[in-house]
């Protein structure tokens, strides 16, 4: 690609060298082409569940067990909306994700949830990100497909009065 600056005499030809934009265009286009690959396998597909705060719906009258995990920065709370609920502490090495999973394999087992996967999982804000996609490893590892990430205040199963 060239110009020419000036007419008749004393002009001066100039030539753009377009490699470089066409080498920076071929870069950025693999660069794309990557991360768009990356985006489509790094993904976790969650839906929100519970009610929120400002709702006025009504909640179903008929009663079904509901599993729930919550994690805070000392400890880690699963349980059902009915009956048991237990605490796995966080040593100084982490969280017990062995004693999460038996727990949750545990509830899968019961016939409560032969044909349910859903479970809600929620965090309280001290919480770090790796360690509620570490809980959702769990869940998932346990049979429940059906993952929900929930505020803590709006879980069908309380841990705290």
């Amino acid at each position: 690609m060239g110009a020419s600056v000036g007419t008749d005499q004393g002009g001066v030809d100039i030539e753009i060298n377009v490699v470089p934009f066409i080498d920076l265009m071929s870069c950025l286009t693999a660069f794309l082409l990557v991360t768009a690959v990356w985006s489509q396998h790094a993904q976790i597909n969650i839906r929100p569940k519970g009610l929120s705060k400002n709702t006025t719906e009504q909640v179903d009258p008929k009663i079904e067990v509901d599993a729930a995990v919550l994690i805070t920065a000392n400890e880690i709370w699963v349980g059902l909306s009915v009956g048991d609920r237990r605490q796995i502490s966080n040593t100084g090495d982490g969280y017990d994700w062995e004693s999460l999973n038996e727990a949750l394999v545990e509830y899968k087992g019961m016939p409560e949830f032969d044909d349910r996967f859903e479970i809600e999982i929620g965090a309280e804000d001290d919480v770090q990100y790796q360690e509620v996609i570490s809980a959702m490893d769990e869940a998932l590892a346990a049979g429940f497909r059906d993952l929900g990430y929930v505020d803590p205040a709006s879980m069908k199963v309380q841990f705290k009065e």
